[in-house]
């Protein structure tokens, strides 16, 4: 099973990030064909400072080979380094109704928060469309807040074979029903966009004030809580097993339970688990030019994945005479 998704790089990697997207996909590289690409393109349409992005996908880089992404068990790459991808996004705009980009969720959702409208925007779910199918990806993992986009790459994909016979896979999207909730400090979803996030690598005085202000209610100490109404419960469990998670969940139930002690327990716990994670990463950035060693060695392999599809493509667009 060829397994594909992506991560944009456009600032520090928070535990929703690592929780929703990145652990699954270091799972996936131990009983599927991995296909794990670090999407500068995309980010551009939120970065535009080039020092920033070029900087952001370096980091981005490290943190997911400090978490545990095996290049030699996957494929690893900055989507830039791999030029067939805007090509086929060009020939893919010219099956893609406007009225589908303009339906799209999450376009209104970002133009409702203030960002300007540009092409890059709207087109968003076409580069994406272009990323999966250039490599012919069956199955893509997402959140239900990309379920949408992956509609559009498999509308774009029927319409192009039904165009001109099979070409493109069409593929699957995969909800994880394990995935846990990730809240941010507010209890909103954790977003960079809402500055609630809890960054998975922040030293040790910030991760302490950030797990400090998370949001709780009033309820008096001595006083019974609902822990599934708690957003500290729900950051604090995705650390716990099942066993601690019900545990602690009675001690809410029982009343008596400080919320000051349950943070001091998150935090603790937290520093531990991503320890291992944080020495890896310092051994890794003492030599950047490996890191770019491997992701352009990356690409190559991505590359000879993504040159016979375009090949096809090409041939049957009429690009070729």
């Amino acid at each position: 099973m060829r397994v594909l998704s992506g991560i944009q790089p456009s600032g520090d990697l928070h535990i929703g990030n690592y929780f929703g997207m990145m652990k699954p996909m270091i799972g996936y590289q131990e009983q599927s064909e991995l296909y794990c690409f670090i999407v500068n393109y995309h980010a551009m349409t939120s970065v535009l400072d080039g020092r920033k992005l070029a900087a952001g996908t370096l980091e981005v880089a490290l943190d997911f080979m400090a978490l545990g992404l095996d290049p030699e068990k996957a494929i690893f790459w900055v989507q830039s380094d791999v030029p067939e991808v805007t090509e086929l996004t060009w020939i893919l705009n010219n099956f893609t109704p406007v009225g589908l980009l303009l339906r799209s969720h999450s376009y209104k959702d970002k133009i409702q928060q203030g960002i300007a409208p540009n092409h890059g925007l709207l087109s968003y779910p076409v580069l994406m469309a272009a990323d999966i199918l250039l490599y012919q990806g069956e199955r893509v993992p997402v959140g239900k807040d990309q379920q949408q986009h992956l509609e559009i790459t498999r509308d774009i994909a029927m319409k192009f074979n039904a165009t001109f016979g099979e070409t493109f896979v069409v593929p699957e999207a995969e909800i994880n029903p394990n995935i846990p909730l990730v809240v941010g400090m507010d209890g909103r979803k954790m977003s960079k966009s809402y500055n609630n996030t809890i960054e998975i690598f922040c030293d040790e005085k910030e991760l302490k004030d950030k797990i400090a202000r998370i949001v709780t209610d009033a309820t008096p100490v001595a006083d019974p809580k609902d822990p599934d109404r708690c957003n500290l419960f729900i950051t604090i469990s995705l650390f716990l097993s099942r066993e601690e998670k019900e545990e602690l969940a009675q001690k809410y139930r029982a009343g008596g339970l400080r919320y000051s002690d349950v943070k001091k327990d998150l935090f603790a716990r937290m520093w531990e688990y991503f320890r291992p994670a944080r020495d890896k990463r310092r051994e890794l950035e003492k030599d950047l030019g490996e890191i770019r060693n491997t992701l352009k060695a990356g690409a190559e392999k991505a590359r000879t994945k993504a040159t016979p599809t375009l090949d096809l493509v090409r041939e049957k667009v009429g690009l070729r005479y």
